[in-house]
């Protein structure tokens, strides 16, 4: 209940900062709780995860295939990627779907295509995959769906596949609204006037740019509040490269007050930057609920301070969902969607469990004391 009262406390300070301006940042992430902004990759309207349901006899039907399943990520080892496969793991368990193989592209497309054939080659009934470069990819993912292979994505499709023919659905969570969530809590920090730079997904990614593109066009709504540097990086190395851009925005910009990164990592390199440079006073927004953000966050003095949150651990579970909807020839949306939910230090506690489906990490709720 106090972490609640805190957020409701924080958020009414926000539209004392922001009305004056036009903006009601309380009934925007209000908002964002209960609608998804998203589109989908074709600019599908979303539907909302709950929706995906399997009744009993289906369930005992998916159980009597013995099916397979290989889970294909564009790069693994991450919270967002570990919550993701815990997901699906669990949710395939309950519906008798075996795993045979869990594969890391470390982001680069050839080796997400030689990870698709060395899959293929076991034969699995469904794939789980978040393509690297939906063109790069398309091929590969096109041969599996000839095979009859069942294809389920995160958030990005690849170019020309058509979804209930060569694809069962694509899941994820509101980006865009998340981008929106995360621009009203930095002016809230910021108390609606300040420098800002930015540090975006210089690839042509779907929901990295859906995230870029809803910071961008609310934090326009603030006009005391002006971006004064930005900078894409392209990885594998998103923290080191991060870390880079945001030492040289603190030295060029030394009246810099804050920066938005477009997701955790990024944003880890961005605290190791600004800690470098003596500037701890700098207020730093992101995207996804990391462990080392939330540690962040966590604490009193940490510089995250606000941050869109995915859902990784029940997309995984939807995705599983809809793979079992593949194997019923069960009619699925094209575009499924989780909503955005905003975080800041007041309900880390709750969100993570949202997020995780787990208990924050002791470190985490140490911090909070």
């Amino acid at each position: 209940m106090k972490h609640t009262t805190k957020f409701a406390l924080a958020a009414t300070a926000l539209v004392s900062v922001a009305l004056a301006q036009g903006v009601n940042p309380q009934a925007a992430l209000k908002q964002l709780t209960t609608q998804v902004f998203s589109k989908g990759p074709a600019g599908e309207t979303a539907t909302p995860a709950a929706q995906i349901k399997l009744t009993p006899a289906e369930i005992a039907k998916v159980k009597g295939l013995n099916a397979t399943a290989a889970i294909v990520l564009h790069y693994g080892g991450n919270d967002w990627s570990n919550a993701q496969v815990d997901g699906l793991k669990a949710q395939f368990a309950k519906l008798g779907i075996k795993v045979i193989a869990v594969t890391d592209a470390n982001f680069k497309p050839e080796k997400q295509v030689s990870d698709i054939e060395t899959v293929l080659a076991r034969k699995p009934n469904i794939i789980v995959s978040i393509p690297t470069d939906p063109v790069a990819t398309a091929a590969s993912y096109r041969k599996a769906a000839k095979q009859g292979v069942k294809l389920v994505f995160m958030d990005n499709v690849p170019t020309g596949l058509k979804p209930g023919t060569e694809y069962v659905s694509v899941v994820s969570s509101d980006n865009y609204g998340n981008g929106v969530a995360s621009a009203h809590l930095l002016a809230q920090q910021l108390k609606g006037k300040g420098n800002i730079g930015i540090v975006y997904h210089a690839a042509d990614f779907f929901v990295t740019k859906q995230r870029y593109d809803a910071f961008k066009a609310t934090i326009k709504r603030y006009p005391g509040i002006k971006v004064v540097a930005e900078q894409g990086i392209g990885g594998p190395d998103f923290a080191g490269d991060a870390e880079k851009v945001a030492s040289a925005m603190l030295t060029r910009n030394p009246n810099l007050n804050a920066i938005w990164a477009v997701w955790d990592v990024p944003a880890e390199g961005v605290i190791s930057a600004a800690r470098t440079a003596g500037r701890k006073d700098l207020i730093i927004a992101t995207m996804d609920l990391g462990k080392n953000v939330g540690l962040e966050m966590a604490r009193s003095n940490g510089m995250v301070k606000g941050l869109g949150a995915q859902r990784p651990y029940d997309a995984g579970v939807t995705e599983a969902n809809l793979a079992a909807y593949g194997l019923l020839g069960k009619k699925a949306p094209a575009y499924v969607a989780l909503n955005a939910l905003p975080v800041t230090r007041s309900n880390l506690l709750t969100a993570w469990k949202q997020v995780y489906n787990q208990t924050a990490p002791s470190e985490i709720q140490a911090a909070l004391k």
